[in-house]
């Protein structure tokens, strides 16, 4: 009996030194309850899209869907009264979103007049990814969902309450007849 004990002790040494600690991620309970770093420094606290509708976006500069810049920015002058868009550049896809935040800030700007919320680069996969996108990706937290970004340009719409009510991926384009009834 000790001999088995003592091999049930040294396969989990063996198991937890491959595998290492499960990793924790300290995930608001609500999406309210988030604070981020907007791309110029400034903190946005999500308590204050309360009654809107949002549409989260992982975006790159360098990437096929980069036009949908263009369209994120027209919805956004359409539909700004019901809706927040916001952008979180990621380098996690291809490395196409290689810049700094002032570089991602000054070609949203002079490439496509993006006046819509961007933040500070984040991770929106793998073991460093940022807290928000736990929350958009894990039905754990956010009710019925599993689509973590597959590639740039996903996007996932959250009701005026605070709930995750869609999830599109790359292809979907932002002016699409699905988004578009959905904000109405």
């Amino acid at each position: 009996m000790k001999r088995f004990m003592l091999s049930l002790i040294i396969i989990a040494i063996l198991q937890f030194s491959f595998t290492g600690p499960e990793m924790t991620v300290d995930v608001p309970e609500s999406f309210y309850d988030f604070k981020m770093k907007a791309i110029d420094g400034s903190t946005v606290d999500f308590n204050s899209f309360k009654g809107k509708k949002v549409l989260l976006v992982n975006v790159a500069s360098k990437c096929g869907y980069t036009p949908q810049y263009e369209d994120l920015q027209k919805l956004h002058e359409l539909y700004g009264n019901k809706l927040t868009i916001l952008g979180f550049p990621a380098n996690n896809f291809g490395k196409q979103e290689p810049g700094t935040n002032d570089e991602i800030a000054l070609f949203c700007s002079q490439n496509y007049g993006v006046t819509f919320q961007m933040f500070e680069k984040i991770s929106v996969k793998g073991d460093d990814m940022d807290p928000l996108y736990h929350w958009l990706s894990e039905e754990k937290y956010n009710g019925w969902n599993n689509e973590a970004p597959s590639w740039n340009f996903c996007k996932y719409l959250v009701n005026e309450k605070g709930e995750l009510v869609a999830f599109y991926p790359s292809k979907v384009k932002p002016l699409s007849d699905d988004i578009i009834s959905k904000i109405k």
